[in-house]
């Protein structure tokens, strides 16, 4: 028999038997998902800037370029909270791939701001001394060659600096923005590697302490990856319970109210054993991700070694966006599975929290007892999580947003101590500082008080919120220990100010660079924010609160 005659054979089968005539064109609405792809958009001309742009020109057109996007991004967040998106309008977009609704907008828009104080942060050049007559800022003069070696020698005498990072923030950023708002489990994992694959290099990117920089990048990549593998192991085993990796389905056949099954999967549908562990795995990616014990264990190593602009960023804006998944996951797919999930997220936020504040009282590093105090922070806003009300999502909402503008602040002003070695991170250097540079150790305290929680800061209306969620939510006890695992966290938090304010400046310690406007901006806001929220949070509450309400 011909080619030909067995090809007409199998089209006239196909013809017959087939019963999909053609395949529909993806419904996409662009302007509900413009924040996003603006965000994508300046990433990839990024990419461009890098190809085309003279070496001299390129720092300038990437930060204008990167700045211009995030504030655009921004603007574009509060129009469609304008338009009713958040609220009356929130719906499901990208034909059911994305949720376009209060919870998505407040943490884009969280996430966008920021991502732009960051940014001011990776764009500092007054820090370090001129090398060779060249600003140089936090990151290697050229990524590619081995620390030491002659190549990097030539490239930080021929003034070389590593513009890349803004298009790796913004592609960063991009993902970040989507992994809140997935809706269905593969745009989800998606997200997860589009945002954590840029945060693998630019940890490693170090000027000062190249090793160590690579170390913590490896650690990441490494450990991110086996987190990145049990969900998407787990989500393969969702979709064989579910037959569907959308969130709105997987909930419905938890809840048993799925109507028209597929006769080819109603056999495998239903079966508790996947539903349990598949999702076991998903919610243990992202522990991993929000620093929760036992998943921390790369916090602070990576937090040590990244550059600092790399650390505050990270702290801040990947929490958000891993805390926001959580979330959607928990009240959107897995409502009906609340009695097995909770009891084990009581563990986990009471291992965490304590575990966090204990280990950080015997840290002798500035940047690791701030990564300790992110892991305590992660079990506090567990607490909110494990309200399952309303007012539990509104006040993780309002902690994510206080809690990152001061996290970016302090390492921020992390970046500013340094003597000749690079960042002065050892404790034993801040000692004095407050009589060095009163405003400097002042500032500091501030952002430390937030952190402790004390009354007229934000870091005070956000306990006081995500306590009050649980304890209204029926965790009681929960309240208790974070309570307890708070009044541990002061001490150390305190331990620092004491350091600085009341001891003897050491005569060979660190100097206090001054640093550009860039700098200056970044902390001034996280100062701003921190008193704002906790002077007046009440407006910032009722946004929350607004915000508070998933689409399903």
């Amino acid at each position: 028999m011909s080619a030909s005659a067995v090809h007409s054979l199998w089209t006239t089968a196909a013809t017959a038997a087939d019963p999909i005539s053609k395949i529909d064109t993806p419904k996409i609405e662009y302007g509900q998902l413009s924040p996003t792809l603006i965000v994508v958009g300046a990433a990839i001309a990024g990419v461009l800037v890098e190809a085309f742009v003279p070496r001299k020109y390129r720092y300038y057109a990437q930060l204008i370029l990167s700045a211009v996007a995030l504030i655009v991004a921004f603007v574009a967040v509060v129009l469609l909270a304008t338009h009713g998106y958040g609220t009356t309008k929130a719906r499901i977009a990208a034909m059911g791939a994305i949720a376009v609704d209060g919870p998505a907008l407040f943490l884009q828009g969280t996430i966008l701001l920021a991502a732009l104080v960051g940014l001011f942060t990776f764009a500092e050049r007054r820090l370090d001394p001129e090398a060779h007559g060249a600003r140089v800022d936090s990151f290697a003069a050229q990524a590619a060659s081995v620390p030491g070696s002659e190549s990097e020698q030539a490239a930080v005498k021929a003034g070389f600096t590593t513009t890349e990072v803004f298009p790796l923030l913004l592609f960063a950023v991009a993902g970040m923005l989507v992994f809140p708002s997935a809706n269905d489990l593969l745009t989800l994992f998606i997200a997860l590697e589009v945002f954590s694959l840029p945060l693998y290099l630019l940890c490693a990117l170090a000027r000062r302490k190249r090793l160590m920089s690579q170390e913590a990048a490896v650690k990441y990549f490494l450990l991110g990856a086996f987190a990145s593998a049990f969900t998407l192991f787990g989500i393969a085993l969702l979709y064989g319970y579910a037959g569907s990796v959308s969130y709105g389905t997987i909930a419905q056949v938890v809840d048993g109210t799925l109507q028209n099954v597929n006769p080819a999967l109603a056999d495998t549908m239903g079966n508790d054993a996947l539903l349990l562990v598949g999702a076991a795995m998903i919610v243990m990616g992202l522990l991993f991700k929000v620093g929760a014990v036992p998943f921390h264990m790369w916090t602070p190593d990576v937090y040590q070694g990244a550059p600092t602009p790399v650390t505050g960023f990270m702290a801040a804006a990947t929490k958000v966006a891993a805390f926001g998944a959580l979330l959607r996951l928990l009240y959107v797919v897995l409502p009906g599975l609340r009695w097995d999930w909770r009891p084990v997220m009581w563990g986990v936020a009471i291992i965490t929290m304590l575990g966090g504040a204990i280990v950080a009282i015997t840290q002798t590093d500035i940047k690791r007892l701030l990564a300790y105090s992110s892991i305590a922070h992660a079990g506090f806003i567990l607490a909110g999580v494990i309200a399952t009300t309303p007012d539990g999502v509104s006040s993780v909402l309002f902690y994510l947003a206080a809690y990152s503008f001061v996290t970016i602040g302090a390492f921020a002003v992390v970046t500013l101590v340094r003597d000749a070695g690079g960042e002065a991170t050892h404790l034993s250097k801040w000692a004095g500082l407050g009589r060095r540079s009163p405003l400097v150790a002042a500032v500091f305290a501030v952002f430390l008080l937030a952190f402790a929680g004390i009354p007229l800061t934000s870091g005070f209306a956000g306990k006081f919120a995500v306590f009050k969620a649980a304890a209204e939510g029926g965790a009681a006890p929960l309240v208790v220990v974070g309570v307890i695992s708070s009044a541990i966290a002061a001490f150390f938090y305190i331990r620092v100010i004491v350091l600085m304010f009341f001891s003897e400046p050491r005569p060979d310690g660190p100097t206090v660079a001054v640093p550009s406007m860039l700098t200056v901006t970044a902390i001034a806001v996280g100062v701003a924010v921190t008193l704002v929220l906790g002077v007046a949070p009440q407006y910032f509450l009722d946004l929350a609160n607004q915000a508070g309400v998933f689409v399903r």
